[in-house]
């Protein structure tokens, strides 16, 4: 019993809304012109949005897996947090660098 609750309450993949982003300094974005700045942004949405669903798809896994065969299975095969931290702190970075270079989005 002790051994299916410790199953059920770790291991499971989080949602994409309850990963913190990396840090990524923006002053790696800094020199780049306000359109560079949006096209990197644009891309870097993107690649968030790409690993988000990848990462709620292994989520909703985990779910069904500790429910019908009690083992998350992104234990098994992986899940895309790393990813979605990643691109949310580049997202961030690239935000404070529109700031500061007064760029308009």
């Amino acid at each position: 019993m002790i051994l299916a609750a410790t199953i059920l309450t770790t291991g499971c993949a989080n949602r994409p809304e309850s990963i913190s982003a990396s840090y990524i300094s923006h002053e790696r974005y800094i020199d780049n012109s306000c359109a560079v700045l949006n096209t990197k942004m644009s891309d870097a949405r993107a690649e968030l949005a790409k690993f988000s669903e990848m990462q709620n798809s292994k989520a909703t896994e985990d779910a069904w897996g500790v429910f019908l065969i009690l083992v998350p299975v992104s234990k098994l095969s992986g899940d895309s947090e790393a990813d979605v931290a990643k691109y949310k702190g580049i997202v961030e970075a690239i935000e404070t660098a529109q700031i500061k270079n007064k760029c308009k989005e």
